[in-house]
């Protein structure tokens, strides 16, 4: 392909489109604040040289800016390589070292699934839930529950339910059931949601109960908003969950997060996680695993909600990891940081 890689830069080459286009720019899925790379026409081809991000691989796409004032987000015709996101397909090139998971390769444990509907009056909209289980164990055999935020999404662009069946294959998890919860209205619901956290705790989880025989301490997850959704519920709703996994959490601050000033639930974010800073200690106290990526804004607010928990007395393990804000980055982050929560939090269970 034309894009040069080493294990330090990138050169980015794209063979000129035609004379419609007067201008081409790169788009890198870390910073989205910060403008499109500018790119030269040389040779017959625009090019940019980029220093390597703090990331093994990397998403982007090409912004052609044509003639008539019109503009388009494509991939890199000469790269065939995709990962296909919740906004379309994107370009990816893999850094020297990059290897994907390697539970993706691996022999799964067959499952099933049972689907319904919440209804909240508060919500406006109806909680889709797919509860997935192993083949082997029917309803009402009771297993732990992992309760996902975006659960559809997470499952089609990070195989989620097969990295559960994977490790459940391999011993090195109990056999357990994953609930994925459709995300509805996920702007409103979880940007730090009073009525969001009231449905989950009283009606999501009883109804998932109710549709299974559930047993063991409940794990919250979620990436971005959905962690802070799952983070937001567990603190002011208690007994929504024995153990949180974060990742990429969108804790705004004021402070670190100026470019989210025009997100719609920023107001509300930003003020629980304030509430939270003015906390004098947990209760109760919760293990949280946390995962944030080396190449994504919200770095800064993770590393300091890591540090609000760490004193609210919580016990919490925080790791980077060298991706950007990512569903694939999210589904690399799973193995060992995801197995490590949910092995302490199920040891018992085993």
């Amino acid at each position: 392909m034309a894009t040069e890689i080493s294990a330090d830069a990138v050169r980015f080459r794209l063979t000129d489109p035609g004379p419609a286009v007067d201008d081409v720019r790169l788009w890198l899925d870390l910073e989205h604040d910060v403008d499109p790379e500018p790119m030269r026409h040389v040779d017959g081809a625009w090019q940019v040289r980029i220093d390597r991000p703090p990331v093994q691989r990397l998403e982007y796409l090409y912004v052609l800016h044509y003639a008539d004032g019109s503009s388009a987000m494509v991939c890199d015709p000469d790269n065939p390589r995709r990962a296909t996101t919740a906004f379309g397909d994107h370009s990816v090139i893999e850094f020297p070292g990059y290897s994907p998971p390697a539970w993706l390769s691996a022999e799964p444990e067959p499952g099933e699934t049972t689907a319904f509907v919440v209804r909240a009056l508060d919500l406006r909209r109806p909680m889709p839930v797919t509860v997935w289980s192993p083949a082997d164990c029917p309803s009402g055999v009771t297993l732990p529950l992992l309760v996902l935020h975006d659960g559809p999404e997470f499952d089609r662009l990070a195989s989620f339910t097969r990295f559960s069946a994977a490790m459940i294959a391999a011993a090195r998890l109990p056999a357990h059931r994953v609930a994925l919860l459709g995300p509805g209205d996920r702007d409103r619901w979880y940007a730090a949601s009073p009525a969001y956290a009231r449905a989950l705790r009283g009606l999501a989880l009883p109804a998932i109960r109710n549709a299974v025989a559930v047993g063991g301490d409940v794990v919250v997850a979620g990436a971005s908003l959905g962690a802070l959704a799952a983070l937001h519920a567990a603190v002011t709703r208690p007994g929504t969950a024995g153990a949180l996994f974060l990742q990429s959490g969108s804790f705004f601050r004021p402070d670190t997060d100026a470019q989210e000033k025009s997100f719609s639930g920023f107001a509300a974010v930003t003020e629980f996680v304030a509430s939270l800073e003015a906390t004098s200690r947990a209760a109760p106290p919760m293990r949280i695993g946390m995962t944030c990526g080396l190449g994504e804004e919200n770095l800064a607010n993770n590393r300091l909600m890591r540090d609000t928990l760490t004193r609210l007395g919580h016990d919490v393990t925080f790791r980077e990891v060298p991706d950007a804000h990512t569903y694939t980055g999210w589904r690399d982050a799973l193995d060992p940081n995801l197995v490590d929560l949910l092995a302490r939090t199920w040891e018992r269970l085993a």
